[in-house]
């Protein structure tokens, strides 16, 4: 009989940890998906570092095998270097980090463009065995910068879709995280001389 006098009670507290673990399984979820994100950035800057450890052989052993121009050198250089200062901080990213990073990025690509169409002039170079595999090496690489990119847009899509849900952006403070997007003129061919 005296259960009757505690019945609502026993109820309110099974509400209160009802709705408590639900809010914790949110919060902890949100964690799990922002944590995504900052693995997937990581795994972005990595391969964007190997493509820059993988220039400093490419133009070393260019250097070496042939007199080349020191104009183009110098560009593929500072380009590599300009991109290695851009940082971004996965943690608290914003669409401006994102696109200035981005646009490091593309100077190195385009002065990297550069470089391997100047080399065509060079038959002595285009044999050498070190820049064919290195050649091949940054192929790769550029195919494994794609997949990073990819997998980023993938993880901030799955991360955005959660946190600005509702009822998730009732309880999280997590903000909007920017996609890698193309940058400008991406979209044009890439105009070749010879």
């Amino acid at each position: 009989m005296n259960l009757r006098k505690f019945l609502p009670w026993i109820i309110g507290i099974g509400l209160i940890l009802i709705i408590a673990f639900w809010v914790v399984g949110i919060k902890n979820t949100g964690l799990q998906k922002n944590q995504a994100v900052n693995k997937e950035w990581g795994n972005v800057e990595t391969t964007y570092q190997r493509r820059n450890d993988l220039i400093g052989n490419l133009v070393n052993t260019v250097k070496g095998a042939a007199d080349f121009e020191k104009g183009t050198l110098t560009a593929v250089i500072e380009a590599r270097a300009k991109a290695t200062s851009v940082t971004v901080d996965p943690t608290n990213v914003s669409p401006e980090q994102l696109a200035a990073f981005n646009q490091a990025q593309s100077g190195v690509s385009s002065a990297l463009s550069r470089l391997l169409v100047s080399v065509e002039r060079y038959p002595e170079l285009k044999a050498n065995q070190n820049f064919l595999k290195l050649q091949d090496e940054l192929a790769s690489t550029e195919n494994q910068i794609l997949t990073a990119r990819t997998r980023f847009n993938e993880a901030v899509q799955d991360y955005n879709g959660y946190v600005l849900a509702i009822p998730q952006s009732w309880f999280l403070s997590y903000k909007e995280k920017p996609y890698f997007e193309a940058v400008a003129g991406a979209d044009k061919p890439v105009e070749v001389k010879f």
